[in-house]
């Protein structure tokens, strides 16, 4: 499925085809699902992701299911959550 860095020759200089075969490499390993835990969330589309055992579908980064900002937010949503239910 993949087909490495090699298909680019030596277009586009080595520190892009690196960072291309690095980007690559983490898109197409197996993922953690959110919802069963299970490593088998592998990537359908521009930002959709699947896990293979349960069948969980949802959206992520481009690259990679959950990106850094993504996470951020979802920390200030919980905590935001959690303070509402003290009062």
């Amino acid at each position: 499925m993949a087909q490495g860095i090699g298909r680019f020759g030596s277009r586009y200089g080595r520190k892009t085809r690196k960072r291309v075969d690095a980007i690559e490499k983490r898109m197409n390993q197996d993922h953690v699902c959110p919802s069963c835990g299970r490593k088998a969330v592998r990537r359908q589309g521009t930002a959709i992701w699947a896990c293979r055992k349960c069948g969980a579908k949802f959206a992520g980064g481009a690259y990679v299911p959950q990106t850094p900002s993504g996470r951020t937010a979802r920390r200030v949503i919980s905590g935001l959550a959690s303070e509402g239910e003290k009062e």
